[in-house]
């Protein structure tokens, strides 16, 4: 296909040219009705191009095929059967994805470290989660994505199971083995879904980890504003083989998404693409290269360390590691990745990707360069140089052994979403099932889900977290004095 291309770009260009006059939404009216101070902030063009997909970017009946032409392109860029744009993010791509292989009551075998949006899924559509525990990391405390033998005692257990889900890349730039977990999969002709978010650019250079639809999965849910050049909320979500009918998975996508989609989102896609294909290998030539030169000269700033697949590759951990995310423990500094975060964008006006008790995230993407570089290293040298002074320290955060980090699932998490709660203190919900979901964010992996029994150690983990500056917003007291749990007779 024709890679030069924009369809979507192209469509909106001839919109403006034709010079049509819209007595239709949006009621800015190509900006002429909004704000000037708006516009003085956000640009006129942004107003300009804000049209309706249809009877304005396309007529009334799409005779143009403007967006099935341009998710083609998308399709054939990346080597999918069928790909589907959506502007409403790779949260509502994976519920559609999971709708599409289980239904209510259905099981699903899902990592434990799935995104908060999965669980979402779960909770709307009610389906039975059977939980796949990742690989953890004891030592450092964090969890690496789920191998193929788990998969394999899972569907063994549960031969019932509609298909699978894995995260890969996690938040940290770990990968699973999607290959060998595939396998298992067909060969019980289930469907596997995966959610790689974070691996928008993994289809356009041979040096990054094997992207999904390479190694066999069947639906791959991706967010192009993660790690590409969309706009915020610009996801799209892959399929290939016939585990998966194509017809469903769009009417699922139809069930939970907007019936006023984001033409810059879809422009901002459709760019990308065509920027991928013409240029994808030599920009991301320039990217490792960078993030090779960055993570040497952090691991030499005293106090921090940057981690490498030697430190999270190997038998029983990851797979595979995506060196653009470049990990970063500062344990020997005495304090906490919050805080460090904090410091580096008060002091530096430096925005971290994510933070943990002992870690913080630098993510790296095609668009950075040596003066982005410069300005990281100066912040981070700072802060390093600083920590000692600060008073007063960082309170520890409790973070329990693995084992004591799993929670037991008694109830759907529908169930325990919707049934019948009540607001207890921190301290009364032990031994409690959870009615809430219970997220540090970033990166939104919860560390507890409706339906779960909770114990002292998830409780103690999350409320020391937040003493240190842990964010936990999706819990019905943030500050968790106390935590919504079903109620019991």
């Amino acid at each position: 296909m024709d890679h030069s291309h924009a369809p979507v770009l192209d469509a909106l260009a001839a919109y403006h040219d034709t010079g049509q006059t819209p007595f239709t939404p949006p009621g800015h009216k190509q900006g002429r009705g909004a704000d000037p101070r708006v516009r003085a902030v956000l640009g006129d063009a942004v107003f300009r191009s804000d049209v309706l997909a249809i009877s304005g970017l396309d007529d009334r009946a799409s005779t143009h095929g403007v967006l099935e032409r341009a998710q083609e392109l998308m399709a054939d860029a990346v080597g999918a059967d069928r790909t589907f744009f959506s502007t409403c993010g790779s949260s509502l791509s994976v519920k559609s994805a999971i709708l599409s292989v289980a239904g209510p009551l259905e099981k699903l075998l899902v990592g434990r470290d799935a995104h908060k949006s999965v669980v979402s899924g779960l909770v709307l559509a009610g389906i039975r989660p059977i939980w796949v525990e990742p690989r953890w990391d004891a030592m450092r405390r964090l969890a690496h994505p789920p191998g193929p033998e788990s998969f394999e005692a899972a569907f063994a257990e549960h031969p019932d199971a509609r298909g699978a889900l894995v995260t890969s890349p996690t938040p940290y730039g770990t990968c699973a083995d999607l290959t060998a977990i595939a396998r298992v999969c067909h060969a019980r002709g289930k469907p596997l879904v995966v959610d790689e978010a974070w691996g928008a650019h993994l289809p356009f250079h041979p040096a990054l980890p094997t992207w999904a639809m390479d190694a066999g999965a069947d639906v791959c849910v991706t967010s192009v504003h993660k790690m590409g050049s969309g706009l915020e909320q610009g996801s799209v979500f892959h399929l290939q083989g016939d585990l998966v009918d194509p017809k469903v998975l769009r009417s699922r996508e139809d069930l939970l998404g907007t019936t006023s989609p984001s033409v810059l989102v879809y422009a901002a896609l459709d760019g990308w693409r065509r920027q991928m294909t013409e240029h994808g290998r030599a920009l991301y030539d320039a990217a490792l290269e960078l993030a090779g030169t960055v993570r040497e000269r952090i691991d030499s700033i005293e106090g921090m360390t940057v981690h490498g697949p030697e430190d999270f590759c190997g038998p029983g951990l990851a797979a595979g590691l995506d060196p653009l995310q470049i990990v970063i423990d500062v344990a020997a500094l005495k304090t906490t990745g919050y805080r460090i975060a904090d410091r580096v964008r008060a002091d530096h006006r430096v925005n971290l990707h994510l933070s943990d008790h002992r870690r913080i995230n630098a993510q790296l993407t095609h668009a950075d360069d040596e003066n982005t570089a410069r300005i990281l290293l100066t912040a981070l040298r700072d802060v390093a140089a600083r920590a000692p002074e600060w008073r007063p320290a960082a309170p520890p955060v409790a973070v329990p052994d693995p084992p004591r980090l799993r929670l037991e699932q008694v109830l759907l998490p529908r169930d325990a979403y919707f049934g019948p709660t009540e607001q207890v203190e921190w301290d009364e919900a032990v031994g409690r099932v959870s009615a809430e979901m219970l997220t540090p964010y970033p990166p939104g992996i919860p560390a507890a889900l409706p339906g779960e029994r909770l114990n002292a150690d998830v409780i103690d983990y999350l409320r020391t977290g937040v003493a240190a500056g842990m964010v936990v917003p999706d819990a019905a007291d943030p500050a968790l004095r106390g935590v919504r749990v079903a109620r019991e007779d």
